[in-house]
């Protein structure tokens, strides 16, 4: 794929992350929501930047490749999205619940990424990466981030007060 396109391509995913993150950020109750976004960054941007330094991961074409290694779009936009909206639609949700709803979300993330590492320089996978690995990593990191939202919510229900 042309090198034009494929950065077309990056630029409307972005764009689109970027008009549709507020819709899903604002909403009640909105401290759990920047919470899952922080925490979807942090945690992304940190597997991430392991795995491209561990060369299991590369991306040719990313915006700011001077300064990170890790692809931006995806670690501060792309998935703190998807991630705010599973949490939304898992928010009253059962343990098995939460576990079906992960396959809506992870299974176009891995094929868009499989289409995206075969025909452009997107990605790049390596050392035996393959798109089993994603698929686990995507779970776990959005089982992980579903946990650690669900105990603050159980530690938030107590009133707090400083003495």
């Amino acid at each position: 794929m042309d090198r034009k396109y494929q950065v077309t391509f990056l630029s409307l995913a972005t764009v689109t992350a970027m008009i549709l993150l507020p819709f899903a950020i604002v909403k009640r109750p909105l401290k759990d929501w920047i919470i899952v976004y922080l925490v979807s960054v942090i945690g992304n941007s940190f597997a991430d930047r392991f795995l491209v330094s561990k060369g299991y991961l590369k991306y040719k074409i990313r915006p700011f490749n001077n300064k990170f290694m890790i692809h931006v779009p995806f670690d501060y936009l792309q998935y703190p999205l998807m991630l705010l909206y599973y949490n939304q639609w898992t928010l009253n949700s059962r343990p098995s619940g939460i576990f079906l709803k992960l396959f809506p979300f992870i299974i176009p993330q891995v094929l868009i990424e499989m289409l995206a590492e075969k025909k452009t320089d997107l990605i790049t996978w390596k050392k035996g990466w393959t798109w089993y690995h994603s698929f686990l990593s995507l779970m776990t990191k959005m089982l992980v981030c579903r946990l650690v939202i669900a105990v603050i919510r159980k530690m938030n229900t107590k009133e707090l007060s400083i003495t």
